[in-house]
């Protein structure tokens, strides 16, 4: 190394040897949930399996109980594990756990906008014009439902084109869920080998990918020193840039042709918000609150729903005999008429493997971080106003407690005695309290009809040879591993 790496390097460790002795004496975490010893600097990162920091984290929570503390850099996280725990803070105390914290890689990118990392009164006025605008558009009605239908018989078409030879289902399961909320949001429905669709589909994928690797999660403990480094955090940026470039220009084109008395879409009801005149309008419904709001809903309206749709037909393959028994179901209820929602209650067997394939995927193992808005004491532990708070989803879909199999697919998790669905508390793959996922009732919904749909017609296989493996891939949320399959026509 030259000289003045050496001591650009020197500084560095000094200023932060300096911030770390400064944050120790501010006497902030007194009392403070327990956990490992941290190294300076580094903090516990050397503890962590930093692709999976979830599994790293269930393993201290033996040690340590259902609420403890970790260090990254300077940031103390407090983790909570054990549905009890979660529940108690995310429901019983949910005014006080129910921010987000200040990440600095979203903060370059959405600038704390939008709906997922918005907090106080932006984060309330997005979320409420959402959850009314969605209903308007038909969330959880017929409306939705019907177009759900179509896509997911579009889909069927897709999958019959290749014949029954083995083929890659992420791009067109992706472009198909996908649909649902683009139409929603923007109008448009997108032919599945469109190339606009193609290309946001996978920055959306490679972003998710990406915001897995170690050196991005480490990104928001030292943005400082890592943003001038290459790296995958650098693409993110890339593509983060690219993906609000297209809502931009989209939204700009709807605003040249805006009627307020004829609103197609939720972009169009957020422009005719921009024109009500009123002081919220300038305050919260800018331009860049539509750009970060629409690339929350973007990604987040695929990527869980996709991804649990993706295990679904892995674990079919791995589990024919629960295929079989899904498809008899399917035969018995609906026979060759097409799956609506109204068939779910009917179907509990095939409403069960739904609800497994989603415990079992742990598709957002350590759900989004929360943290406190003001100091709390929780379970006799004190945490300072601004504690970056970890609710580990993974534990609670693995809790032995509610689970008798947890690391097994096991469908009849989900039935009674009698064979009817069961409900079981701890089933949280949304999260819960105030900051649980706005779209479940569409996620619910979408999952049923393509899951049954796709069912009614296929029988899936793997192609001769292939090896099913159920480990995820490293990603920030848990996918399976690329794989292909064979989809057999039933009729």
């Amino acid at each position: 190394m030259d000289l003045i790496t050496i001591l650009v390097g020197i500084a560095v460790i000094l200023f932060l040897v300096i911030f770390f002795n400064k944050n120790q004496k501010k006497g902030r975490y007194s009392n403070f949930p327990p956990g490992p010893k941290p190294l300076p600097i580094i903090g516990n990162a050397l503890l962590l399996d930093l692709s999976k920091p979830h599994k790293t984290l269930l393993e201290l929570s033996k040690k340590y109980g259902t609420i403890f503390s970790v260090q990254i850099g300077f940031d103390k996280l407090v983790v909570l594990c054990g549905y009890e725990t979660i529940k108690d803070a995310l429901l019983n105390h949910g005014d006080e756990f129910s921010d987000r914290p200040k990440l600095e890689l979203f903060a370059k990118t959405t600038k704390d906008h939008g709906l997922i990392f918005a907090n106080g009164e932006n984060w309330k006025v997005m979320r409420r014009f959402t959850l009314s605008t969605l209903r308007d558009y038909g969330m959880g009605k017929k409306g939705i439902e019907d177009k759900i239908i179509d896509e997911s018989n579009c889909l069927v078409q897709a999958f019959k084109e290749h014949g029954g030879k083995p083929f890659d289902n992420l791009q067109i399961i992706n472009t198909a869920v996908a649909n649902i909320i683009v139409s929603t949001v923007i109008g448009v429905r997108f032919d599945y080998e469109d190339p606009t669709i193609k290309k946001l589909v996978n920055l959306i994928n490679e972003n998710i990918r990406l915001l897995g690797s170690p050196l991005v999660r480490l990104y928001n403990s030292y943005p400082y020193l890592i943003h001038w480094m290459p790296g995958p955090h650098k693409k993110v940026f890339v593509n983060m840039k690219e993906m609000h470039d297209f809502i931009r220009e989209t939204f700009t084109r709807q605003r040249k042709e805006l009627d307020i008395n004829d609103q197609r879409n939720l972009v169009d009801a957020y422009l005719t918000k921009q024109q009500e005149g009123k002081p919220e309008s300038a305050l919260y419904f800018h331009d860049e609150n539509l750009i970060a709001l629409v690339e929350n809903l973007f990604t987040a309206g695929m990527e869980t729903t996709s991804t649990t749709l993706r295990w679904g037909i892995l674990l079919m393959m791995k589990y024919p005999e629960i295929q079989r028994k899904v498809h008899n179901e399917i035969e018995a209820v609906i026979g060759s008429a097409q799956p609506q929602v109204e068939h779910r209650k009917q179907m509990p067997y095939t409403d069960a493997v739904i609800h497994e394939i989603q415990r079992f995927g742990d598709i957002v193992p350590g759900s989004a971080p929360h943290t406190t808005s003001q100091d709390v004491t929780f379970r006799g532990y004190f945490l300072p106003k601004g504690t970056v708070v970890i609710p580990l989803l993974h534990s609670v879909l693995r809790d032995k407690a509610y689970f008798e199999k947890p690391y097994e697919f096991y469908p009849e998790h989900f039935l009674d005695t009698e064979g009817k669905l069961k409900k079981i508390e701890a089933f949280i793959p949304f999260s819960i309290g105030k900051r649980s996922c706005a779209g479940e009732t569409l996620a619910k919904m979408e999952l049923f009809l393509f899951f049954t749909t796709l069912l009614q017609n296929f029988t899936f296989q793997a192609p001769p040879g292939a090896i099913l493996d159920l480990n995820p891939a490293m990603s920030s949320t848990n996918g399976p591993k690329a794989y292909e399959f064979c989809a057999i026509p039933r009729n």
